[in-house]
């Protein structure tokens, strides 16, 4: 009775654990699942010693997490700043289709800016300013057609800046500054601080 007793609970928990992940894409939709995934991928990157991810469950509907905000049960705003959250962004973060607002401003992330946060056709303002981000501004993000705020400042990035990130149609500010970057072109007014040209070699 008491090795049958274990195997009846680790059945149940299973069984509970697979119909929760089929019936949950049929009640809240397959998009807000790929959210999900996007973000639990985020959570899984992130370093959060003060526990501020505590809520982010893969079983509940992230438009009941703490610092996420929807639209029509879509994730449109992850607002993570000044949150002491620490590793790494992740290319999950490319999937999350109707975003509008990633804002990580003032923790202490790593590694690089992932090339597929360019597919977030409907981001309107990426600030991920004073982290300690390294590597090149990807030029993917030179297809953000809808972005109206870029705050990349204050990081460890080189490199040059894509041309394409200074033709980006809707925006309106943008500060790359204090970082290690030269230009391929003469930024505009949009962008504040100051800029170094890249040298022809």
């Amino acid at each position: 009775m008491s090795m049958a007793a274990p195997s009846f609970f680790m059945l149940l928990t299973l069984t509970l654990t697979l119909t929760a992940s089929l019936i949950f894409p049929l009640v809240y939709g397959a998009d807000i699942e790929s959210d999900i995934q996007a973000l639990v991928a985020l959570k899984n990157s992130l370093i959060d010693p003060d526990n501020v991810l505590f809520d982010w469950d893969a079983n509940r509907n992230p438009c009941t997490w703490n610092n996420i905000h929807c639209q029509n049960n879509r994730v449109t705003s992850v607002l993570l700043s000044r949150n002491n959250l620490g590793g790494n962004l992740v290319p999950e973060l490319g999937t999350l289709s109707a975003l509008q607002d990633l804002s990580l401003i003032n923790n202490t992330i790593e590694g690089t800016i992932p090339a597929e946060l360019g597919n977030l056709e409907n981001l309107q303002i990426l600030g991920l300013s004073d982290n300690l981000l390294s590597g090149e501004i990807p030029p993917s993000l030179g297809n953000l057609k809808s972005l109206n705020l870029l705050f990349l400042d204050h990081n460890k990035l080189t490199g040059k800046v894509a041309p394409e990130i200074g033709n980006l149609p809707s925006l309106t500010r943008a500060d790359l500054s204090g970082n290690s970057l030269c230009w391929n072109f003469w930024p505009t007014l949009k962008f504040v601080g100051n800029y170094t040209l890249c040298q022809k070699k």
